[in-house]
């Protein structure tokens, strides 16, 4: 995100005060649903949560509504999201890489999917996608930080996914898309 679009988000909050306030400051620096009390948003869901973008085409606004500026274009359809706000129906998220903006709830889906370590990306290395949840199994496939694929569970240690047509386990520690020690069912 640009200097200038971070600007012009961080002014569009000022103006919408306390409103848009949000106490968190990084991806990972929210603590995890599952290990502390869980605060619920007008929609009754839990806050922060992980969604998955449902069209290849969504747009992110610098304000909760369509009267607000596009600031951003996604166009990955699956992309994880985490929902750190909400607001009628919109909802306020975080990207992988920590931009925020909003998206209407019409265009996120509950499906969860994840990155492989994105924070990783252009360091080189590679990551085990295991054949269970060991870090002594077999290794399935090898896969490099940025990768995207499908979460069909996890135990708050290890979670089972499906990448690139591989299912295999990956340590939840090198996966955005789910909290450190959340469990997930599909």
């Amino acid at each position: 995100m640009s200097g200038f679009a971070l600007l012009r988000l961080a002014l569009s909050a000022a103006f919408l005060g306390a409103l848009l306030y949000s106490p968190l400051a990084g991806a990972q620096s929210a603590a995890a649903p599952a290990q502390s009390a869980v605060t619920l948003g007008p929609s009754g869901l839990p806050l922060p949560r992980f969604v998955s973008l449902k069209s290849g085409r969504v747009n992110s606004r610098v304000g909760p509504g369509a009267n607000y500026s596009v600031d951003w274009m996604y166009m990955k359809a699956g992309l994880p999201m985490e929902i750190i706000q909400e607001f009628d129906t919109w909802r306020r998220v975080r990207d992988a890489d920590g931009s925020e903006g909003w998206i209407n709830q019409s265009l996120l889906s509950g499906r969860r999917t994840a990155i492989v370590a994105p924070w990783q990306r252009g360091k080189g290395g590679q990551i085990n996608l295991m054949k269970s949840a060991d870090k002594d199994a077999s290794v399935v496939a090898i896969v490099e930080p940025g990768v995207m694929g499908t979460i069909k569970s996890c135990d708050g240690q290890w979670c089972e996914m499906t990448l690139d047509g591989h299912t295999g386990w990956l340590a939840q520690s090198v996966v955005w898309g789910a909290y450190p020690g959340e469990r997930v069912k599909d």
